[in-house]
């Protein structure tokens, strides 16, 4: 069902639009989350380690993939905010177009360059091979990630948050299956894991395709829809490379404190990796409020009714606000049972470290919410470039904490994240003032001639 945010309460607008988003997100975190407690408890925090150590490189990679697709899903919510149904057809054709050839790009080189990228990260040798075997495929598999990237995004940008949702259920429950059916039962250790996630994505996308082939007349593309036009490839680039490069350059800095963790040795690896799937779930309702604020940004610039764009960035904010602290007062309490469900009873000596990276990590969720809400509102607002920016101070922050941790240790490392989501509320915050401020002169109205 098609959503216009441009009336009505924005707190309810917010709601109604992100709890769906939220719900997709958390059964995402699933694929990975189920995969690593498989993992984690049949067969062994080696194996764990192996699917942890390759964390940062896919965030590389497979959020460069969400990034970009999401990205060119701005135009579309633009375009169906302003009521123009044959330009949002051109602009979703065109992504399509962009979608093929990048993701065949990009494919094709991180499976030919993985080895070299481990080699680098400075993956444990215990743990290399296995580690290999698991990240290889999820790379063989990204053109499932964009399909169900780019089709997701144009439905939500037509206000559908629920479809997307729906298929990541199916998609989670036939994940789970697939797991048991490859880990367990055919025995094929981590690369069972990474093929059943990809796998159960591909279904989520095809899923998601049929809805907007069948599902929405104002998506029904006739021949001339599909012409290569110029213009709006260029938007579509100028939309979805800053938003891709933003995850991307965002995961350089975790890909360098992931390096700085693995020359820790493995125990330090397992800590973290349980940790951080934690975080991951924790995190989703952030993930949920950047979504939502890039489609209620995008509607809303193209309706011009810049005045409520403030009203939904308070709206929002007070949510994250709430959430930060409950998350919080949870982890504080329940942190060494959340963190057991990733780690088998041989690492449990390992609940230390875990509870000190998890902990200090969701001390610090408000800032991370900021990050989220602001920057994705910016994009909708048609800044993405500002919004790479922020993931320059952030790769800087986790760069410098990165070279920190031979000299303190473990703690530098549990700080980095903190310290990224801080530099960048720093620079996202006065950039949101300054984006509205060339909205509202742009709409200004042209004063009459004498």
């Amino acid at each position: 069902m098609m959503k216009d945010m441009t009336q009505g309460s924005p707190m309810k607008l917010i709601l109604g639009f992100g709890i769906p988003v939220l719900l997709g997100y958390l059964f995402q975190q699933l694929y990975s989350v189920v995969d690593t407690a498989i993992v984690g408890k049949t067969l062994g925090g080696s194996a764990l380690a192996a699917v942890g150590s390759t964390g940062s490189v896919n965030f590389l990679v497979v959020g460069f993939c969400c990034g970009i697709c999401g990205g060119m899903a701005i135009p579309v919510a633009q375009q169906f905010g302003a009521g123009n149904e044959r330009s949002l057809r051109q602009y979703m054709t065109n992504g399509v177009w962009l979608c093929v050839i990048i993701g065949v790009l990009l494919t094709c080189s991180t499976v030919v360059f993985c080895r070299p990228i481990l080699t680098a990260m400075h993956t444990p040798e215990d743990i290399y091979e296995r580690a290999y075997f698991y990240i290889v495929t999820i790379f063989a598999g990204l053109p499932a990630y964009f399909l169900y990237n780019f089709s997701a995004g144009v439905l939500r940008s037509l206000g559908d948050s629920r479809t997307p949702v729906i298929w990541l259920i199916i998609a989670s429950v036939v994940n789970v299956v697939l797991d048991v059916i490859f880990i367990l039962t055919f025995h094929m250790d981590v690369f069972g894991a990474a093929l059943a996630t990809v796998l159960s994505q591909a279904l989520a996308g095809f899923g998601c395709l049929a809805r907007m082939l069948r599902g929405y007349p104002i998506l029904k593309t006739e021949r001339s829809d599909w012409r290569w036009e110029g213009q709006k490839i260029k938007n579509l680039c100028l939309m979805g490379f800053p938003m891709g490069f933003q995850y991307s350059i965002t995961a350089i800095g975790c890909v360098m404190i992931q390096a700085a963790v693995n020359n820790l040795g493995t125990a330090y690896v397992t800590a973290v990796t349980a940790a951080g799937k934690v975080s991951g779930f924790l995190c989703c309702p952030f993930d949920a409020m950047g979504s939502t604020m890039a489609t209620y940004g995008g509607q809303h610039v193209g309706s011009g009714k810049l005045e409520r764009l403030g009203q939904g960035l308070r709206s929002c904010v007070l949510l994250g606000l709430g959430y930060s602290a409950l998350s919080l007062v949870v982890t504080w309490f329940f942190a060494d049972p959340l963190n057991m469900l990733f780690l088998d009873k041989a690492s449990a000596a390992l609940l230390p470290l875990a509870r000190q990276h998890l902990l200090i990590n969701v001390a610090f969720y408000f800032p991370l919410a900021l990050v989220n809400i602001t920057r994705f509102l910016i994009q909708g607002m048609g800044f993405p470039p500002l919004a790479t920016l922020a993931g320059l101070f952030e790769m800087a922050a986790r760069g410098g904490l990165s070279l920190l941790v031979p000299i303190f240790g473990f703690p530098a490392a549990c700080f980095a994240s903190p310290a990224a989501w801080i530099l960048a509320d720093l620079f996202l915050v006065p950039a949101y003032f300054h984006c509205f401020k060339k909205l509202k002169l742009r709409h200004q109205p042209i004063p009459a001639q004498a």
